[in-house]
């Protein structure tokens, strides 16, 4: 594996798309800083920030020493995955029929196994408004793609057979399982692969990056980070 010798920039707050890029560089051991994008306080918003990451979301990150030994900044969960996956040889197959199985189950999870599960938390969480058809719309979305997920992890240990960032992608939006009106009872080899990705030291290390800043916002109570949040236009 390349060795890195300066430390990868990760421009970051503790939620389920923020793990995926803390958990991928505890797994692949390299150092790396952390700048916390404080998502209630409008950080993403901030010009520095959308010099590099242009969506207005987090995670980000910057390699010092990206090709050719120049830097490279890299904005969206999945492209940084893939980036780094490349770079140090781990977590990404190599023959190309592996790397499309792997590949697949990662833009499942961009587009459905959170999106999805992401409308199911603010419906039934954040909305000040309850609305019983979006919420019963998410809660039935969520179920259905835990069923895919339990379908595809049947005789496997992993998603895409060998532990990928397929599995690391989807770890963290499991994470909050019974927020979403999930029991993983009624999805057994869910079950497993949760259970045994939990016990994994480096995915454990990345849950933890920021943890108690995570603690100090709970924007199911905060009102004005839900402003900042929520309804954004384009001006």
């Amino acid at each position: 594996m390349i060795e890195q010798t300066k430390p990868i920039e990760l421009f970051y707050w503790p939620t389920p798309n923020g793990w995926k890029i803390s958990i991928m560089l505890e797994e692949l051991g390299v150092p790396y800083n952390v700048h916390y994008i404080n998502i209630g306080a409008g950080d993403q918003f901030q010009p520095d920030f959308l010099s590099i990451a242009p969506n207005n979301r987090m995670p980000a990150i910057i390699d010092p020493e990206g090709p050719d030994g120049k830097p490279i900044s890299i904005f969206e969960s999945g492209a940084i995955m893939q980036y780094l996956a490349r770079k140090f040889d781990k977590f990404l197959p190599a023959d190309e029929r592996g790397r499309v199985e792997v590949e697949q189950w990662l833009m499942w999870q961009m587009g459905g196994f959170g999106p999805m599960l992401g409308q199911n938390h603010h419906f039934a969480v954040y909305a000040p408004e309850k609305i019983d058809y979006a919420i019963k719309r998410y809660r039935d979305e969520t179920h259905r793609l835990y069923g895919v997920l339990n379908k595809a992890l049947e005789g496997k240990d992993y998603v895409a057979g060998d532990y990928s960032i397929a599995d690391m992608a989807m770890i963290g939006w499991a994470r909050p399982h019974e927020r979403q009106g999930i029991n993983l009872d009624e999805f057994p080899n869910v079950k497993r692969w949760f259970e045994a990705l939990n016990a994994r030291e480096a995915v454990q290390k990345g849950l933890a990056v920021g943890a108690e800043e995570r603690e100090r916002l709970d924007l199911a109570t905060n009102k004005d980070a839900q402003a900042v949040l929520f309804n954004q236009r384009a001006s």
